[in-house]
């Protein structure tokens, strides 16, 4: 007899937490679950879409090295920055197709591919690679105001001093030596000591000097 009405007992605890708590709890576990389902979804059609662009940039480095005619290889450079815009293939492609555009002097297309990327593209290293040749794009067109407003990109402190080295060449090609020297020197300051680009910046601020 005393077991059964423990048994009620409990039962009618239940019955209590339930109606007052249990069914808020019931619910949040529900939301965390599908909340985590949702992060797994997620993940995997990240990882597949990833994957998708990464066929794509390999089909354009073919295309590339196969000399296949420019129309084919802007069509996929296209679907690629449509279909992904904010993937690092999309990037990786659109900046091998600006170095392409630039060789042939075709400043204006290039310039036009560097800006899509750093719209597109938050990863810091990209944005100082796509900020820096876009500087250097631009100095060849004697743009040096845009120049020096692309070079004013925020960036990481790992990648300020080549930003700094071409801003330097900017103000070197508009005869500005003290701004240029000034640069270089900062950008000397904040590489690290076994950098490959140390020796190249000093040269150029001895140039000046």
């Amino acid at each position: 007899m005393a077991a059964h009405l423990e048994e009620q007992q409990e039962l009618d605890n239940f019955k209590y937490f339930w109606k007052t708590t249990g069914k808020w709890l019931f619910a949040l576990l529900i939301l965390a679950a599908l909340g985590y389902l949702g992060y797994t979804v997620y993940q995997n059609r990240k990882v597949s879409q990833n994957q998708e662009a990464a066929a794509i940039l390999a089909e354009i480095v073919e295309k590339a090295q196969s000399k296949a005619p420019q129309n084919e290889i802007n069509a996929e450079l296209t679907k690629l920055q449509q279909s992904y815009p904010h993937s690092i293939s999309a990037a990786q492609a659109t900046l091998m197709a600006a170095a392409t555009e630039f060789d042939a002097q075709r400043y204006d297309v290039a310039e036009g591919h560097l800006k899509w990327v750093l719209s597109n593209q938050k990863d810091s290293l990209i944005q100082a690679l796509a900020a820096q040749r876009l500087g250097v794009v631009l100095l060849q067109q004697k743009k040096y105001d845009a120049a020096l407003a692309a070079l004013d990109t925020p960036v990481e402190a790992d990648f300020s001093p080549l930003l700094m080295e071409t801003k330097g060449d900017v103000y070197a090609a508009q005869g500005k030596s003290q701004e240029a020297l000034k640069n270089y020197g900062q950008a000397l300051e904040k590489m690290p000591q076994d950098s490959v680009g140390r020796e190249l910046v000093q040269m150029k601020l001895d140039s000046l000097k």
